[in-house]
């Protein structure tokens, strides 16, 4: 695609950017929620223009480019001083997650079970993205595809509203906060925009914990081909789809945390690395509210919402719990 087509996007996305740091100073109000909400707003009110469409859709890109920027400000011993414990809780809260979701769509509201298991990876690992991978294994419909993202969108809205307000009410700490929205919370733009709107810490543990849920796709798309491959009704998915749907820039993550332990950055570089990923986030977080479409979200069957949203209470009570427990 070329720079030319791609220009008038990144010019609103940038536009975007600037408008929200002015309000969030200006009101007092963390410019990152402001962001989604400028995004929102465009998307519902007078649409985006389709001239703007290509450049705003880079705003994955740069999500993704600041979650790797953002390694540089971590180190191997800060990550390794609660790792392993935040890896049992997302192994086991991933599982239970998907449990839950599998067998309220098969047992009680009777829904597809391809349908259940797209609900499930979404919910599970990482939001669309897992549904797109999941289905490409199991050979979904269409219809059903559509559903599992149009829900998984629904409440990615609903809980970038909700999950900064409870950690208000409760007095979360930073890690908790953090680790609980990485756990429970479904895509990783979402994930990290409330992370970092409860505090800067927060939103590193929020990153972290969601990039060791997102690695798990390969499994999860590996198990699921396999039990439907056996029942005659899926593909066996190829080591180019596991690799596609692997999100790269964990490794770059991961890459940035081992030279910010060798001491490779100076104090004037990782600050000057901290301010270049929190305008990369402001800038994907526009583009992020632009997914968030009122017309899209009516979509949403009624059934696949109510399986998700009770998944999603049993889960997220259940983990925080988990999380007061462990690090209080």
């Amino acid at each position: 695609m070329s720079a030319y087509r791609l220009f008038p996007g990144l010019v609103a996305l940038c536009l975007g950017a600037l408008a929200a740091r002015a309000i969030g100073l200006t009101a007092g109000v963390n410019h990152l929620l402001v962001a989604i909400a400028l995004g929102f707003a465009l998307a519902n009110g007078p649409g985006v223009p389709d001239r703007l469409e290509p450049g705003i859709a880079t705003h994955k890109l740069w999500l993704g480019a600041g979650i790797v920027l953002m390694g540089a400000s971590l180190t191997l011993e800060t990550i390794l001083e609660v790792g392993g414990t935040v890896l049992l809780v997302v192994v086991l809260v991933t599982a239970l997650t998907i449990s839950v979701v599998e067998a309220l769509s098969r047992n009680v509201f009777g829904l597809a079970d391809r349908l259940g298991s797209l609900l499930a990876a979404g919910a599970g690992i990482c939001g669309v993205s897992a549904v797109v991978a999941v289905a490409g294994a199991i050979r979904a419909r269409e219809d059903q595809i559509a559903y599992a993202a149009a829900t998984v969108l629904l409440f990615d809205a609903i809980t970038i509203v909700v999950y900064p307000i409870l950690g208000d009410l409760l007095g979360l700490s930073d890690v908790v906060f953090g680790v609980w929205a990485g756990v429970s919370m479904f895509s990783t733009g979402p994930v990290v925009a409330v992370g970092f709107a409860h505090s800067e810490v927060a939103g590193q543990w929020a990153t972290m914990t969601k990039l060791s849920r997102n690695a798990l796709i390969g499994v999860v798309v590996l198990v699921y081909a396999s039990y439907y491959a056996q029942r005659g009704e899926g593909g066996r998915p190829s080591v180019q789809l596991l690799w596609a749907e692997f999100p790269k820039f964990v490794l770059g993550f991961i890459a940035l945390v081992v030279l910010a332990s060798a001491g490779v950055f100076s104090p004037a570089q990782q600050t000057a690395l901290e301010n270049a990923y929190n305008w990369l986030f402001v800038l994907a977080f526009v583009g992020l509210g632009t997914e968030i479409r009122l017309d899209g979200l009516r979509n949403t069957g009624v059934t696949p919402a109510i399986v998700v949203l009770v998944s999603l209470l049993i889960v997220s009570a259940f983990s925080l719990v988990l999380l007061v427990i462990l690090f209080s």
